[in-house]
């Protein structure tokens, strides 16, 4: 007798590939829709409007509260040149310029000042840009072959040495100086205490030891003027891997138009205790960066803060746009509802007008 059928019958079965016939994978699990009636949509979207609305207004509100002060310093002129700082990098690369932008401020900054520098149509989101360094490196695991997303900015060209920190991001630092003078004298900022703690913490480190010894078989970015080691003369903490400007500028920007955090006010000083007083200032600037060959502009930003963050009026804007358009959807809806349902009584009325009746 023989099995041979009985065997590929369970071949069969084994390599069905059928599922179980369980309630779940066949699909047999009760189902819940809801059914969508005039009755249920035109109260959602009339209460959507009505808490939205008041919402996006105490926003606005909040958002108001802070002050902000905007200096495109991009087409500044030194004092008695002829031409911009702009152009004279274009026909000196890698030189340096120095200019001078007279500014009133129109009311009292108070509480806590940040200083940004705003940059636009730099897109540091592109995706090989954002992939242009090496994280190991940047906790202090200083290798002589630096990852490969780096390339072309992995190896000095001239004396061959790995380049630390490498990659597009940390060669293209913004290094801009910018001073704020007030009566001929410099305003106090500070250079710490403007990355996240969570990346100074976390992300970034120096390798162990004397940070000019680890660096010895190293070169510095080509487009940089200072060794990582120098990056802040006067304090020996903030610099390498840790300068707070360096971790700031290395956190890429997802818009091609944006604003990094540069220093705060020193408001230990009494005279700045309580932030900027409205007067006339005076913004000295290094001018190193160049940005007019990709169109691009600089800015220098002053701003307080309020219990949302900086000055940004979008959330605001946001929650009362929504409202306002759940509110004229539903009254346009109640107004279709009505006219409809009028329509459709007036119909059933009229359907049969030869009915007789005992």
């Amino acid at each position: 007798m023989s099995t041979q059928p009985a065997e590929s019958e369970e071949n069969a079965a084994a390599k069905s590939k059928r599922p179980s016939d369980s309630a779940f994978k066949q699909q047999r699990l009760p189902a819940w829709q809801p059914v969508l009636t005039a009755r249920t949509v035109l109260p959602t979207f009339f209460v959507i409007g009505v808490l939205f609305i008041p919402i996006g207004v105490v926003l606005l509100h909040l958002s108001n509260t802070a002050n902000e002060l905007i200096i495109d310093y991009t087409k500044c002129k030194p004092t008695g040149g002829n031409v911009t700082c702009a152009e004279y990098l274009e026909a000196n690369a890698g030189g340096q310029c120095t200019c001078q932008v007279p500014f009133v401020l129109p009311t009292d900054f108070n509480g806590v000042v940040y200083m940004y520098y705003g940059l636009t149509n730099y897109y540091q989101n592109h995706r090989r840009y954002v992939k242009s360094r090496d994280d190991e490196q940047l906790l202090g695991h200083l290798s002589q072959t630096p990852s490969s997303d780096c390339a072309p900015y992995a190896y000095d060209p001239e004396s061959g040495k790995p380049i630390a920190p490498c990659g597009a991001i940390a060669n293209s630092l913004f290094n801009d100086t910018l001073t704020l003078m007030q009566a001929g004298s410099e305003i106090t900022l500070l250079k710490t205490g403007i990355a996240w703690p969570s990346d100074k913490r976390v992300k970034f480190r120096n390798p162990e030891g004397n940070l000019n010894v680890s660096l010895e078989g190293f070169s510095k970015p080509m487009f940089w003027q200072k060794g990582l080691a120098d990056l802040d003369p006067e304090n020996p903490e903030n610099n390498g891997f840790q300068n707070e400007d360096l971790i700031v500028w290395m956190r890429t920007a997802a818009l091609p138009s944006f604003r990094k955090l540069y220093r705060r006010l020193n408001q230990t000083d009494t005279k700045y205790a309580n932030g900027l007083k409205a007067g006339n200032y005076t913004l000295d600037i290094k001018y190193q960066y160049p940005v007019v060959s990709f169109d691009g502009t600089k800015r220098m930003i002053l701003s307080t803060t309020s219990v949302l963050g900086g000055k940004n009026p979008f959330l605001g804007i946001a929650y009362i746009v929504v409202g306002a358009i759940c509110i004229t959807l539903g009254l346009a809806l109640l107004f279709i509802h009505m006219r409809c349902s009028r329509s459709s009584n007036m119909e059933m009325i009229n359907v049969n007008p030869h009915t007789q009746y005992s």
